[in-house]
């Protein structure tokens, strides 16, 4: 008898709080400024279209990408509004914020910041390591040396600016929720029992951590970039924008491959940089902080159960 695979459920560090995810649901808790949990839900829709685009290798992980963004933003939003309010008011009507609003205002509000996060990334991460690569092209003249310095550049503004975010009060206790989303997860994943002890006992690092794909894009991308002219340097310059979406996709896949032999003795080594980035991207949470991650993680399993039971879900305020 084949042994019952268990739901796969992810999620993301908010300000004061957590968002998990699951085959139906979404769900955030926040603790505001009372010390108060407040809840925020939104039901995963399922588009026949998306779904099919999906299940295409390559193109599945941009699909993902666009979804778990838009998803991730309008939890990031209520987590903002709930911390920049003083504590005590119930707000009920954020439960059906999704589906009062227009899909216009919702589309434009996720167009806006995708693209402002769109041309700030690239421009960090992106073009400059062309141009500081360019630079030691009197040292390094070589097309794999430049593509090497450009990634090598690339790697190093990440960790700086990683680093320093980190250091601001506020990143610091967001990377600290992360740090509590891996902790629930890896112990749920573990068969253990869901307590603040187990969980605090559970590893803050995880192999499909979005981190893991931020640092797979600068890898594979120096493998892809090899294969295209690196001049002149407005060829090469739009070289790197347009095959943004193919380092995507494939980064996407290497992520998935990780995860799947991260049981496989020699082969679990692939995922170790992502590993590895964790350490700058996570913070060993309070009891306070995993309670919270603990409230959102049990309110999804509650919601998730009674979807598969055909139940109404009716949601915690």
């Amino acid at each position: 008898m084949s042994e019952v695979q268990k739901p796969v459920y992810g999620g993301q560090a908010v300000v004061e709080g957590v968002m998990f995810g699951g085959k139906h649901h979404t769900v955030t808790a926040v603790r505001r400024k009372d010390s108060t949990i407040v809840y925020y839900h939104i039901p995963r829709e399922s588009k026949p279209a998306v779904n099919r685009l999906k299940k295409i290798p390559f193109l599945r992980g941009i699909v993902s990408l666009i979804q778990s963004s838009a998803t991730g933003s309008k939890h990031l939003n209520f987590s903002t509004e709930q911390y920049e309010e003083e504590g005590g008011e119930k707000i009920e009507e954020k439960k059906t914020e999704t589906k009062e609003s227009s899909k216009l205002s919702v589309w434009l509000g996720v167009a806006v910041i995708g693209v402002l996060s769109f041309l700030f990334g690239k421009l960090l991460f992106t073009l400059i390591p062309v141009f500081l690569a360019a630079l030691t092209r009197p040292i390094f003249p070589g097309h794999m040396a430049q593509v090497l310095m450009e990634s090598l550049f690339k790697l190093i503004l990440l960790l700086i600016y990683i680093y320093l975010v980190s250091m601001t009060p506020l990143i610091k206790r967001v990377f600290q929720y992360h740090g509590a989303e891996h902790k629930v997860i890896n112990c749920f994943e573990s068969g253990k029992e869901l307590t603040v002890a187990n969980v605090q006992a559970s590893s803050r690092l995880h192999y499909r951590c979005g981190s893991s794909f931020i640092l797979f894009t600068v890898i594979v991308g120096m493998f892809v970039y090899m294969l295209v002219p690196i001049d002149p340097l407005w060829l090469r310059v739009v070289d790197r924008v347009l095959l943004i979406p193919v380092v995507l996709g494939i980064s996407f896949e290497v992520l998935q491959l990780t995860n799947k032999v991260r049981d496989i003795p020699v082969l679990r080594y692939l995922g170790y940089p992502g590993l590895w980035l964790q350490l700058l991207t996570t913070k060993a949470p309070s009891d306070d902080q995993v309670e919270v991650a603990l409230a959102s993680f049990h309110e999804l399993l509650r919601l998730e159960k009674r979807t598969e039971k055909g139940l109404e879900t009716d949601v915690i305020v």
